[in-house]
């Protein structure tokens, strides 16, 4: 099965920024209205998008569910969303919104016993984001560190039935330094699990070499992009094609809607 692309959309209080390395003071604005981006990404070609409420990653409390909805029912691309999930009634709620996944971090370590529920409730629709510094798991939003090796935890999640996980380098993540292919690739065969790559993507050479890595039969269902994307290294277009996906004739390029871009 050929990879999935995922552009990403980061929300902080109703607009799409990126971070870098996980941190909230040090966000760039790129839209004041996601809901322009994502139907930007559908043009495009997109069938994935990948969100994440950063105020609920930091908080625990949602802070974006507006945005979520208004862009759910804009565009028709499969839509999954992470950031502060962490009760079986915030994921009920996501799910009933029309997301078609939600992504489990901070209780797939605080409270696996929850995913374990969620999982039996709705099986493939719940999947876990697992962020790693230096192989050790990081929490509530990439801000409070753990002893956990990203494997173990990877292993622990296939046992409760997660089959699928967004595995994240934090140090990688918004650097554009090229992701790190080598422990995306460990997480897969160790664990078992299909595991989507995040964090560094920069080149399209970044995206061919993890879908060299699929081809061969490593379970990478896919990659995450966004700041290469909002920067302008590559096209959505060239990055569908890169990757073997559906792309669009109708544009080429990811425009910004916002004029400018601020920093927060």
């Amino acid at each position: 099965m050929r990879m999935k692309l995922f552009p990403a959309i980061d929300l902080k209080e109703g607009k799409a920024v990126r971070l870098l390395q996980g941190r909230m003071e040090d966000s760039t604005i790129y839209a004041d209205n996601p809901v322009d981006v994502a139907k930007e990404f559908e043009n495009q070609g997109a069938e994935y998008l990948h969100m994440v409420d950063l105020n609920g990653a930091f908080s625990g409390k949602p802070m974006n569910d507006e945005t979520i909805r208004r862009i759910v029912r804009s565009v028709s691309m499969k839509i999954q969303v992470g950031g502060g999930i962490r009760t079986m009634e915030r994921i009920t709620e996501l799910l009933e919104l029309g997301v078609e996944r939600v992504i489990l971090g901070t209780i797939a370590v605080k409270n696996p016993k929850l995913v374990a529920e969620a999982a039996r409730r709705y099986g493939k629709r719940v999947i876990v984001g697992i962020d790693a510094k230096d192989g050790l798991v990081a929490v509530q939003g990439w801000a409070e560190a753990t002893e956990m090796q990203a494997v173990d935890l990877g292993k622990a999640m296939k046992a409760v039935g997660i089959e699928s996980v967004v595995f994240t380098d934090i140090s990688r993540d918004g650097m554009l330094q090229g992701p790190n292919i080598d422990s995306t690739v460990q997480m897969a065969q160790e664990t078992g699990l299909s595991v989507i790559a995040s964090g560094g993507i920069s080149t399209l050479d970044d995206l061919r070499k993890l879908e060299a890595e699929a081809l061969r039969g490593v379970f990478i269902e896919g990659a995450i992009t966004g700041k290469a994307l909002y920067s302008g290294a590559f096209t959505l277009r060239e990055a569908l094609e890169a990757t073997g996906g559906r792309s669009s004739d109708k544009k080429q390029k990811y425009v910004a809607p916002s004029e400018s871009v601020k920093q927060d």
